[in-house]
């Protein structure tokens, strides 16, 4: 189950800067066959295509909406994936008129830099891993962050209940040494307590808690009512 997660569209090692001015014209290969001698770079002349963001800003005259919306769905993007919903509320955030930020979200889309389904699919292994959150939590998670459900249903895929299973053990056995000298019943809605809240559902809570209970001779009898 294991991905590495990089830019999508991106040279190796490349960040989501250089991705989106790839895909805008003006990022690195775009003077190739110039002539330019090496170690210098040519300058964007003004109307030759290349970005005048610098000179605008040096004037104080404002970004068009567009560069502005670029500028900050590449300042959020940097070192951190995000789905199109989370840029598209921080634009909305910052006023950026609706036909700006559908224009940039879309073409961070075509290039790669925006993948929600990428983004679900690490979302769920470093969460799973990281976390121990079960199918139920994951799902919420991710509906929060606006991933299509189609997606997220694709992304939980990657586990199922056997390995569900071995983690909600996993986790029983990390906290039951903090429980013991307890009575049984108050380790029980502990433990099971602590599992509902990482999503995992009742049955599955209480069988591994009991079987956990077991094995250091707690009496289990009646275990399998609801907590």
């Amino acid at each position: 189950m294991t991905r590495r997660t990089e830019w999508p569209g991106a040279d190796a090692g490349a960040g989501p800067e250089s991705a989106a001015e790839s895909a805008e014209g003006f990022g690195p290969g775009a003077g190739a066959g110039s002539g330019q001698g090496k170690g210098r770079r040519s300058r964007p002349r003004s109307g030759d295509g290349g970005s005048s963001l610098p000179s605008r800003a040096g004037k104080g005259e404002p970004l068009d909406p567009v560069e502005q919306a670029r500028n900050i769905c590449l300042r959020l993007l940097t070192g951190t994936p995000r789905t199109r919903k989370q840029l598209a509320d921080a634009l909305r955030k910052r006023e950026i008129p609706d036909e700006a930020a559908e224009e940039v979200l879309s073409r961070f889309e075509d290039v790669g830099l925006i993948d929600d389904a990428a983004f679900a699919g690490a979302w769920v292994e470093s969460r799973h891993r990281g976390r121990g959150l079960a199918r139920r939590a994951l799902v919420r998670e991710l509906h929060t962050k606006g991933v299509d459900s189609a997606l997220i249903d694709e992304a939980v895929g990657q586990l199922d209940s056997e390995q569900e299973e071995e983690t909600a053990r996993a986790l029983v056995d990390r906290k039951l040494r903090s429980t013991r000298g307890l009575d049984r019943d108050k380790r029980l809605r502990r433990l099971a307590g602590m599992l509902a809240r990482k999503g995992y559902g009742e049955g599955m809570a209480l069988r591994v808690v009991r079987q956990a209970l077991e094995a250091e001779g707690e009496e289990t009898e009646g275990l399998d009512e609801p907590f």
